[in-house]
């Protein structure tokens, strides 16, 4: 499929103590096929791509290696964040960030399927009213290593490796229901044995996971970054008198709302670096204990405020009340990469258009009534699930790393605002210019393999034919 000097076999070799020697090859197919695939990504599309030019494998041997091959998807997650590693100077703290995302998915006989929240189907209240909606598929717990741009220092990349499936309490054994925020408590512990005991990390998160059950007792190691409510209860820190039992928590101060509306306290306009760009906030902060989630962790708190009004004010928290206001924001922006990466994931990879997982009931059977919600088959559909998902995140966090090691920056920009002439300012590849620039140099490989001139230029003709014949 590939010369041996393939800088991007290469990357893949890093993964092949985790497979045997036929799933690594399988391995290599699927994820050569899904950086080539073209638009809706099933399996048996992927192998198409993943075998042009080739003697063709029986397709059910690819959904095994789904099913039934025997690989681990938290290894796959641990080689590639020691890739990832190596992409992050030591002077600079290893930040990560937690989220969730959902996969919409359909089918009875889906495993693990459920209602879950729809965010963006939902309003938020921007509307008159408050509307909620659900849709229906699998809500993944994720956890990214962020790593800083080369070719700009202000701007960074997500790349998922950790990866946990959140099962509906309704459809899960109670003995195997976890919280969304326990399932990222767990990763987190599982990670702290993968990074050095010298490397200082940050944890960033949303409101979701600024909670007790991930915040308090977190490691030593780990510093929390998260969203504070507007309505918290907040106090000073404890003054011991030295009889009876020791405080816990000091005199109450002001609610981050209270602290918005409190005109003997003055905001202070401060110019940072978020997303890349520079912008003005109003900020007031304060250090406290909130008690309620970080428990006798002092805590630096700032309240927010847009000098333009379009914002709401919002307030954010860090368990180091040492740090200083501008980079508590700039850490919390931080989270904003991994938003990204869920959609690139979505719309360049496929994430939600592999066909396995679930099973076609035989001819005749009919469905259990008596039973609600999806009635998977067996224990292949889960370990498809379970596989899947993790599979895709890796190969998007290879396109990054190959992309940094390998890409072209200049020559990508150029020919993205040559065939988009209307983006005047666009001056950095988006994930779409890495994932072309990384098919394009799969194809050359695969096209002039062969050293003689004759045969490349008839290996090229047949290659193309096979290409337009799947596309």
């Amino acid at each position: 499929m590939m010369t041996e000097a393939s800088d991007f076999l290469s990357l893949l070799v890093n993964f092949s103590p985790m497979f045997t020697s036929p799933s690594f090859n399988n391995f290599v197919t699927l994820a050569c096929g899904w950086v080539l695939c073209v638009g809706r990504r099933p399996i048996s599309r992927v192998i198409q791509f993943g075998s042009v030019g080739e003697e063709q494998q029986h397709h059910s041997i690819f959904y095994y290696f789904f099913s039934r091959a025997r690989w681990i998807p938290d290894a796959l997650g641990k080689f590639l964040f020691q890739m990832a590693l190596k992409q992050i100077p030591e002077s600079l703290p290893l930040c990560l960030t937690v989220d969730d995302t959902l996969s919409r998915r359909s089918g009875p006989q889906l495993f693990g399927g459920s209602m879950h929240h729809d965010p963006l189907l939902s309003n938020y209240g921007r509307g008159k009213t408050l509307v909620k909606f659900f849709s229906f598929g699998h809500s993944w717990v994720i956890i990214c290593v962020v790593i800083p741009l080369p070719w700009n220092k202000a701007r960074f990349m997500a790349i998922p490796v950790a990866f946990r499936l959140y099962r509906g309490k309704k459809h899960c054994p109670p003995k195997q229901y976890r919280k969304r925020t326990e399932l990222a408590r767990e990763m987190v512990e599982m990670m702290l044995s993968w990074i050095p005991e010298e490397r200082k990390v940050v944890l960033i998160g949303d409101s979701e996971y600024a909670c007790r059950t991930l915040v308090r007792d977190l490691n030593k190691r780990v510093t929390f970054v998260g969203s504070m409510d507007m309505g918290a209860a907040l106090y000073d820190s404890p003054v011991q008198s030295g009889q009876g039992r020791p405080r816990k928590k000091g005199k109450r101060l002001l609610s981050p709302r209270q602290l918005a509306a409190a005109c003997h306290i003055p905001w202070v306009l401060h110019e940072i670096i978020m997303y890349g760009r520079k912008v003005k906030v109003l900020i007031k902060t304060q250090r406290c204990l909130w008690y309620t989630v970080s428990g006798s962790k002092l805590t630096r708190m700032i309240v927010t405020r847009d000098p333009r009004g379009r914002l709401d004010d919002r307030a954010y928290f860090i368990t180091d009340a040492d740090i200083s206001v501008d980079k508590l924001a700039n850490l919390f922006s931080l989270r904003w990469t991994q938003e990204e990466m869920h959609r690139n994931v979505k719309q360049h990879l496929g994430l939600k258009d592999p066909q396995n997982g679930w099973w076609r009931r035989p001819k005749g059977e009919r469905r259990n009534e008596n039973i609600p919600g999806p009635q998977p088959h067996k224990e292949r559909g889960a370990r498809a699930v379970y596989r899947t998902v993790p599979f895709v995140l890796t190969i998007y966090g290879l396109v990054v790393l190959w992309y940094l090691a390998n890409g072209c920056v200049e020559e990508d920009v150029e020919r993205a605002r040559l065939r988009a002439p209307w983006y005047r300012h666009k001056s950095e590849p988006s994930f779409g210019d890495m994932l072309g620039g990384l098919r394009r140099r799969l194809w050359a490989e695969r096209s002039f393999s062969e050293p003689n001139g004759h045969q490349g230029s008839s290996k090229l003709i047949a290659d193309l034919e096979d290409l337009l014949s799947v596309a």
